[in-house]
């Protein structure tokens, strides 16, 4: 198996289109610009990349940000071996060098002395130097770089610096509209449409509450996981209180405010 059948994805990502950001991300790919993906938690980001990578045709390498990722755990580094040295490709070089899309999710949650790696990858140059190595790595002509992050959780301290902003072209992201949620929900967990729209509807009242006691509202995705327990077979009421309050309150009178939210919408 080659490199790029390894990273490919096989089978085609369930994504619905929520305006023209398909047409627009092939305009941006066929001219090999960085890309940017904003939007709240659970919103779809993460799966409009993996179904743009199998539209395409292209490998993806996708890599979980956190604040203890280094330089060297993006672009390579040597490891020691009973017989010597021997160099390890990162994820990004390797994205580099075989023509993949590389996703950094979550960009924000590393350290900006980490992200900087990636500015010559961004503008004309597309370039990575390998300073440890001696090497200067020309990207593949099929190479792209995208980054996704929540702007909801921004602050001082987690942020993208304006020198690696404008290298993106960006997207912003939100949640579908009532109806294209419902079939979202429909089509991931084979729930009927009438249970659809309820879970649709209890996913509006808590984003209602956003910045009044939630820091986020109940995202899609979680909308997804109550679908799938209803029908595994759990009750309705449950599976809502397990899988859209309890995860993303522990303000006992919040948490109280959905319950009540719930039972009155799926009365």
């Amino acid at each position: 198996m080659t490199d790029k059948e390894q990273f490919r994805v096989i089978e085609e990502p369930f994504y619905q289109p929520q305006g023209n950001e398909v047409v627009l991300y092939e305009a941006a790919y066929t001219a090999r610009l960085p890309v940017m993906v904003k939007g709240p938690t659970g919103c779809g980001k993460s799966r409009f990349i993996e179904y743009m990578a199998w539209k395409l045709g292209k490998p993806l390498i996708t890599v979980a940000c956190n604040e203890d990722m280094t330089a060297s755990d993006l672009v390579g580094r040597y490891l020691l071996e009973a017989n010597g040295t021997r160099w390890l490709d990162g994820p990004l070089t390797t994205a580099a060098r075989i023509g993949a899309i590389c996703y950094l999710d979550e960009i924000v949650e590393a350290r900006q002395d980490t992200t900087v790696v990636i500015h010559p990858l961004t503008d004309h140059r597309r370039t990575l130097p390998l300073d440890k190595k001696g090497e200067l790595i020309h990207a593949h002509p099929d190479f792209q770089l995208v980054i996704s992050y929540n702007p909801g959780y921004q602050s001082l301290m987690k942020d993208l610096k304006q020198s690696t902003k404008q290298r993106f072209a960006a997207f912003e992201f939100d949640y579908p509209d009532a109806d294209l949620e419902a079939a979202i929900l429909c089509s991931e967990s084979g729930i009927d449409s009438r249970i659809a729209m309820q879970l649709v509807n209890i996913g509006a009242a808590a984003r209602r509450l956003k910045g009044h006691g939630l820091d986020e509202g109940i995202s899609t995705r979680l909308l997804v996981y109550a679908a799938t327990l209803i029908k595994g077979g759990v009750a309705p009421r449950d599976a809502c209180r397990m899988a859209l309050v309890r995860p993303i309150t522990d303000d006992h009178d919040i948490r109280d405010t959905l319950d009540h939210a719930i039972d009155a919408i799926l009365a």
